[in-house]
């Protein structure tokens, strides 16, 4: 209080007041800094590098756990700062990273390597959240490193893997293809890349199916493939693959799934194998047995030629003489001479003696069917053509054909036959 002398004097009751005052300001820093220590215990506990920046970035603390990994004291650390530990491979990224944090005043995550005291480097993933007043304002950056180390290296063991399996299947002689389970590719071998010239890009677009096999292969088969994939089961389906030189060749697709625990189709796969020439041997064949059966049925009757004369000895002394040679040979005589003995002893004294023997008898064929006959045609040339057909000059590829009654052709198709006959080569109709 103050007296008539303007003089300040403490009274007892306000003596008491001031010190119960200084008792509670000391009893609450005691509480303060027991509260603080059971944080700090609490934090250099939790099982993480633990750690707090100021709002401009700078190092406030980092807990115990911090500094016995990296050997770095809270001095020192507050001193130098954090990056000092951070792989010099990492630190650049881990910069512009921390940076664009900071930036955005947002929480975020960032992956690097951190030096051990021991001088050993491992992966930690570094989360950051930010302390903000009402108003918005940065006061503090917390973070916590975990240690992802063996994670890491199990996906590095998996990346692994999973190159050594892509290098194993680009050294398969075979297309393998990877589809989902709707059966739209996501990955290829390099032969398919070798055979179709194509990118891994175009493999994996939405067009791949209709740029690489034939238009009538997708149209026959479309149904039942979508029917195949619902089911779920392995099927397959022969099919015509379109080669970087722009021709088709023959494939067996074979198609199996990959399943999870739960019986869910992950994946399919599917395998190429090349079978155009079994196809084409298979044509080849069955063409030759339907003109063999209509050849045996024809011409069973004859089985030798039987004969002594001068002039038969002579013939076939002729027919030795020309068999092993691949130039066309003419053949004159009347009606019921024997002109197809003769051409058929030609064939079995030749090297041809093993492919077809193809007769025609050129004046039983209708003039219209004259082409079509001897040179085949394609499927839609004209009405009625179902179906791509072969000719008699085709089946008779590497055999022996017999044209009977040769000048009973239009003088047209003599043209077109005197070209095969000198060139070698044909078109179908």
């Amino acid at each position: 209080m103050v007296d008539a002398s303007h003089k300040l004097v403490v009274t007892p009751g306000e003596k008491q007041n001031g010190d119960a005052s200084k008792q509670d300001l000391q009893q609450a820093l005691r509480q303060s800094r027991d509260s603080e220590a059971r944080l700090r215990k609490i934090i250099d506990t939790i099982p993480a590098l633990a750690w707090c920046n100021l709002s401009d970035g700078s190092n406030d603390f980092v807990n115990q756990r911090w500094s016995d990994y990296t050997g770095l004291s809270q001095e020192e650390v507050k001193q130098v700062g954090c990056k000092v530990a951070i792989h010099p491979e990492d630190l650049p990224r881990w910069l512009d990273q921390w940076r664009a944090l900071l930036a955005s005043g947002a929480g975020g995550e960032i992956e690097a390597r951190l030096r051990r005291h021991d001088g050993d480097y491992r992966w930690f993933l570094i989360r950051v959240q930010p302390l903000q007043e009402e108003s918005g304002e940065i006061l503090r950056w917390y973070g916590t490193n975990t240690d992802i180390e063996d994670r890491k290296r199990a996906e590095e063991k998996l990346r692994e893997d999973e190159r050594e399996i892509r290098r194993i299947t680009d050294a398969i002689p075979q297309t393998i293809m990877v589809q989902n389970p709707s059966g739209v590719p996501i990955y290829a071998n390099q032969a398919v890349l070798d055979y179709t010239g194509l990118t891994i890009d175009d493999v994996i677009s939405s067009d791949f199916r209709a740029r690489i096999f034939h238009s009538e292969d997708l149209e026959r088969l479309h149904d039942e493939r979508e029917a195949a994939l619902v089911r779920g089961l392995p099927f397959e389906f022969e099919q015509r693959a379109l080669r970087k030189d722009g021709r088709y060749r023959w494939f067996l697709i074979q198609y199996n799934p990959l399943r999870d625990e739960h019986g869910a189709i992950m994946r399919w796969y599917a395998t190429g194998t090349d079978i155009d020439d079994r196809k084409r041997n298979e044509e080849r064949t069955q063409n030759e047995n339907l003109v063999l059966r209509e050849e045996i049925e024809r011409s069973s009757m004859f089985e030798e030629i039987v004969g002594s004369s001068e002039g038969l000895r002579q013939v076939l002394a002729q027919v030795s003489k020309v068999a092993p040679t691949d130039s066309t040979v003419l053949i004159l005589g009347e009606t019921g001479t024997g002109k197809e003995l003769i051409a058929r002893a030609i064939h079995n004294l030749s090297k041809r003696s093993t492919r077809a023997f193809i007769g025609v008898n050129c004046a039983a064929i209708q003039p219209a069917l004259v082409t079509s006959e001897l040179f085949g045609h394609e499927k839609g040339s004209f009405t009625g053509a179902f179906q791509r057909r072969l000719g008699r000059f085709e089946s008779a590829d590497g055999g022996t054909i017999f044209l009977d009654e040769v000048g009973e052709l239009p003088p047209e198709t003599q043209v077109a036959l005197l070209r095969v006959l000198q060139e070698r080569e044909f078109e179908r109709v």
